[in-house]
């Protein structure tokens, strides 16, 4: 799916499709009041104080209509250049272009705005030339947001749109969001009995024994290759003193986003991060040279407080696993761990079909531990490993952790969509703070090069990722339920199926059998609803001959064969993964 704020031109369009949408809005209900209209990868939003009056999804058509009219009367849009006097007394009757006024910077003492026909608005540019280039838009949604983010201030009404240059870009922008639609986790996530919120729990998902399943896969997977890659794993506890968390700096950095319970008069705080615990496993023992690089894993349970209108089934939550892993070493190693360490991301991604972009993260400009020297070498080393592993990686400034510099992993699922998951993090600061050591050759004491990294980057959001690539179809090897098998009719197939279940059963084929009294062609159906991988229909042929009749997910075509042969396939499409 294509990401509008990357796209020059259609970055342009979508901004000037914004104040369309203002002026469109202010002709309908003259008392509006216009917040911000920012380009975002998926359109355009506008934020906007209707006083007592509502917008509901059914009035975005009436509004797209007159978008048209004004587009169609084909104004130009007009650049102008006022001083912040000037400004202040143009937007003296809105308090919230009053408010951006007199936010800005004080050398900008030139403040532009554009005008269109008889709208006129606060901007930075650019804009298209004349309003009747904005010809293929559409009105998604429309939500609530709260003013400059804070749930203190006002409630404004957010109304979301999508700009394009063609009918046909529009129109295939519109069906993938149909398509994204039918694939959202939530409502997968409620149908195949995968997961669970609560509202004695905001953002606290339950996982039901389906979802169990997909999720103790993923976990021996990461187990089964991160021993391959020769980690250790550990578990550390999930609430710990207030003073760990002013050594590693989160409490100074984080404390927002961090819950806290006292315990005989001390202050605790639960974990959002596992890595101040990782630094006490390192300190429990001496360590020498002839060690590193040492690779301590852990699937650490963390809580951040998030705001609840930020809460997005498993995509947004107060408590996640994190697959976090550290990775202790000399500075001699970093470079080699690093390609090492692409390489084995790379390896991961590709069972789950997944390809990926990588961008480096540099130092934010404000809340940062450690020298902007030790930033700037963190930096290079990892752009360089980046590149010898075979990769380019796009800069995205200021974006680092508080602690160090780092390699994001934008994945990109089936539909185009990109997400952010794994993360490899230099980190020269947290050794320092936590006085690790390790001893040299020659017998001094040497501070260690740490990386933090995940991969999955949280259990939780990561498989909310994996039910809308598969559009909940999982393979077989993740699937709750590999194998559903369907007698035909119970009185004479019914022992041969519980025949199948049991052996299936016994080389870990997990599977199901439906010998409910219903029509077989209804539950051929529900069995496709479902998306179990492999459906067995058994009739008279099949308990004659020893044999298996199935019909693969999606597929119209049954296929029948002998029974060992079906277990060698659907064996192998386990062990393999269906990887190829």
């Amino acid at each position: 799916m294509i990401n509008i704020k990357e796209d020059e031109k259609l970055s342009v369009m979508n901004h000037s499709c914004a104040h369309l949408l203002a002026q469109a809005v202010r002709h309908l209900y003259p008392k509006a009041l216009f917040w911000v209209g920012p380009v975002i990868d998926s359109g355009f939003y506008y934020d906007i104080d209707l006083g007592d009056e509502v917008i509901k999804e059914e009035d975005l058509e009436k509004i797209e209509k007159e978008m048209k009219k004004i587009a169609k009367d084909g104004k130009r849009i007009v650049r102008h250049e006022i001083s912040k006097e000037e400004a202040l007394e143009m937007f003296k009757d809105d308090r919230y272009k009053i408010d951006l006024i007199s936010r800005m910077d004080e050398s900008e003492n030139v403040i532009s705005c554009y005008t269109q026909g008889d709208f006129t608005d606060l901007c930075r540019g650019p804009h298209v030339d004349s309003v009747k280039e904005l010809k293929y838009f559409k009105l998604l949604k429309v939500s609530g947001a709260y003013w400059k983010g804070d749930a203190n201030e006002k409630m404004l009404q957010r109304i979301y749109g999508v700009c394009f240059d063609t009918q046909e870009k529009l129109d295939e922008y519109l069906n993938l969001l149909e398509e994204a639609k039918k694939r959202d986790h939530k409502k997968l996530g409620r149908e195949l009995d995968l997961f669970m919120i609560s509202e004695y729990g905001p953002g606290f998902p339950f996982f039901l024994p389906k979802g169990m399943i997909v999720r103790n896969e993923l976990e021996n997977f990461w187990y089964k290759e991160h021993t391959k890659e020769g980690y250790q794993f550990i578990k550390t506890p999930i609430m710990l003193n207030k003073e760990l968390w002013e050594i590693s700096g989160h409490w100074y950095n984080y404390r927002e986003n961090m819950y806290t319970s006292e315990i005989d008069d001390k202050t605790f705080a639960i974990k959002p991060m596992n890595c101040p615990g990782g630094m006490l496993v390192y300190k429990n023992s001496l360590h020498s040279y002839k060690d590193l690089p040492l690779r301590i894993g852990e699937l650490g349970q963390v809580h951040r407080h998030e705001a609840s209108g930020a809460l997005n089934g498993l995509f947004r939550v107060r408590t996640f696993t994190q697959d976090d892993a550290h990775i202790f070493m000399r500075e001699d190693q970093i470079e080699s761990e690093i390609i090492k360490l692409i390489n084995f991301i790379d390896r991961m991604y590709k069972v789950f079909g997944l390809t990926y972009d990588i961008e480096l993260s540099t130092r934010p400009e404000e809340k940062y531990i450690g020298s902007i020297e030790i930033w700037d070498k963190s930096e290079a080393i990892l752009e360089k490993a980046c590149h010898e592993a075979g990769h380019d990686c796009k800069i995205n400034p200021g974006d680092g952790a508080f602690y160090g510099p780092k390699l994001d992993f934008h994945i990109k699922d089936s539909l185009g969509r990109v997400w952010q998951c794994g993360t490899i993090q230099l980190d020269m600061n947290l050794p320092e703070r936590f006085d690790l050591t390790y001893v040299d050759a020659d017998g001094s004491k040497k501070r260690p090069i740490m990386l933090h990294r995940v991969i999955y980057g949280s259990i939780e959001r990561f498989i909310g990722i994996l039910i809308e690539h598969y559009a909940g179809a999982f393979p077989t090897w993740l699937s709750p339920v590999q194998v559903n098998i369907i007698p035909v009719n119970n009185e004479y197939h019914l022992e041969y199926a519980n025949n199948l279940k049991k052996k299936f059963e016994e080389l870990d084929i997990r599977c199901e059998l439906d010998s409910r009294e219903e029509k077989l062609g209804y539950k051929m159906r529900e069995s496709q609803t479902k998306k179990i991988p492999y459906t067995l229909v058994i009739g008279d042929n099949e308990v004659n001959n020893d044999m298996i009749t199935y019909r693969k997910h999606g597929d119209k075509d049954s296929v029948s064969l002998s029974v060992s042969d079906f277990i060698e396939l659907i064996k192998n499409e386990i062990e393999t993964k269906g990887v190829k």
